[in-house]
């Protein structure tokens, strides 16, 4: 089944998570993820955290970094993916 169209107006990560093939069939949900990315992450967390769905182990490189900017984004990050989970489901 191919992925639906995307509205024009749709976001770095609804569109990673809608190409991918973990969201590609469900633009439902991927239209929730962006909906919470947008209340918590910047535009430039959203063009990192849109990165890893097409090279999820740059999360983990991330994640074990020790660069502050790096172990800021990754609070952030474990609050947008926590609540998306409870949220788009």
């Amino acid at each position: 089944m191919a992925a639906l169209p995307l509205p024009a107006a749709a976001g770095q990560i609804e569109q990673a998570c809608a190409t991918s093939d973990r969201g590609g069939k469900n633009t439902r949900v991927c239209t929730c993820i962006q909906r919470i990315a947008d209340q918590l992450l910047t535009a430039k967390d959203q063009r990192l955290a849109a990165s890893f769905f097409k090279d999820p182990h740059k999360a983990q490189e991330v994640r074990q970094s020790d660069r502050s900017n790096d172990e800021r984004f990754w609070v952030v990050y474990k609050q947008f993916g926590a609540l998306a989970e409870q949220s788009c489901r």
